[in-house]
């Protein structure tokens, strides 16, 4: 098999990208990373190359091009079943699947007021109601999959394709400074933030940032 190529944007803002990116990372499996600035002329002339929806991420593999975070995750699967990315379990992988369709599609006010910005602080600001709901809900979802599923994953002690869709939130609450939270959902968030692979994303963006 032809190595893997991953199409990203920059890793300051880019929280579609990483949701991919640190699951192959996690995941161990090999691939070449192909970052792209956002919002510039060079960036919509490129991205052409890789895929027509002029949008990242975007998975090569050989002649094969899979965009969406969500579709590359599922393609990935498929493609390592040894890697176990959703959980063995019929009803554990069914909750897998459904936490992570809704943070695909959901949670607008959460990306609205909190977007992402790994390498800056805005601590002290508020946000209306609506956002807490959101903060609430991603709170809820957290401890009820690291209550049912011992840790220190959402469904297990492995790393899944869960995790890396609710990475970009840890950086979220991270910059923003949401820190009241369950002390499960706390702990999640030093978990995944101590992650090498996300501690090697962050430090990417400062590098790009300069």
């Amino acid at each position: 098999m032809a190595e893997l190529q991953l199409v990203i944007g920059d890793k300051k803002i880019s929280s579609w990208s990483l949701r991919p990116w640190i699951l192959l990372k996690e995941s161990k499996i090999p691939f070449v990373e192909i970052q792209l600035q956002l919002n510039t002329p060079e960036f919509y002339e490129k991205i052409k190359v890789y895929t027509d929806s002029g949008k990242v991420p975007v998975l090569l593999d050989g002649e094969t091009k899979i965009w969406d975070s969500l579709s590359i995750s599922e393609y990935l699967a498929e493609t390592f079943p040894e890697k176990k990315l959703w959980p063995k379990d019929k009803a554990a992988r069914a909750v897998a699947r459904s936490v992570v369709a809704e943070m695909h599609s959901g949670f607008a006010e959460l990306r609205k007021n909190l977007s992402m910005n790994v390498t800056e602080k805005f601590h002290g600001k508020t946000f209306p109601k609506e956002v807490w709901k959101d903060i609430r809900r991603i709170e809820t979802i957290w401890k009820e999959c690291l209550r049912t599923h011992k840790g220190p994953f959402l469904f297990g002690k492995e790393f899944g394709i869960a995790d890396a869709f609710y990475a970009p939130v840890v950086g979220r609450f991270l910059t923003y400074g949401i820190e009241d939270l369950d002390p499960a959902a706390s702990a999640y968030v030093a978990t995944i933030s101590g992650l090498y692979s996300y501690k090697e994303w962050v430090d990417g963006a400062k590098k790009n940032s300069v």
